[in-house]
């Protein structure tokens, strides 16, 4: 594993060589995802692993992602830490065509035709994927109240209130 992960990698000469990422880096380096973030305290950890399927023949990268990203609980507007720890493995195609022969296990990842890839991008795509989109911490408290409605106020919003009062007269 190589602890310098480069900007910018050629995805087809990985997978030949068989190489390996391992890096960290801050929260505050990925820029999409820190709009869904609470603040951008902490760091992820990934591994990026290029290989070949020999038996289905299907060249992959398998990333692993370990964080905790910083939310705001919906529930209770207070920050917290919600554990993100994923292994996807990405099956490279080089046309959309090839998704369908990809096993289901493989997640599709079109390459681009130059077949430069940015490694930290695919760590951020699946961080950003990872955050619920209404994060609640669950150790915080569900409001289950009963929120009586008053019946002069149930009379008032009655579509046949003003036809009573129509009646009436």
């Amino acid at each position: 594993m190589s602890v310098n992960v480069p900007e910018m990698l050629d995805v087809w000469r990985m997978v030949a060589a068989r190489r390996g990422f391992e890096g960290r880096l801050p929260l505050s380096a990925l820029k999409r995802l820190q709009g869904l973030l609470f603040d951008t305290e902490g760091e992820v950890g990934f591994t990026l692993q290029f290989d070949s399927d020999p038996l289905l023949k299907v060249s992959y990268a398998e990333l692993r992602i370990d964080a905790e990203l910083p939310l705001e609980c919906q529930r209770s507007l207070q920050r917290f830490l919600l554990p993100v720890h994923m292994v996807q493995r990405l099956g490279l195609i080089r046309d959309e065509a090839d998704e369908a022969a990809l096993p289901a296990e493989y997640e599709a990842l079109l390459v681009p035709e130059d077949g430069m890839l940015r490694p930290l991008d695919l760590v951020e795509d699946e961080l950003v994927l990872a955050v619920p989109a209404v994060p609640m911490n669950p150790e915080s408290d569900a409001v289950d109240r009963d929120w009586p409605i008053p019946e002069q106020e149930l009379a008032q919003a009655s579509p046949f209130a003003a036809l009573s009062s129509l009646k009436k007269n």
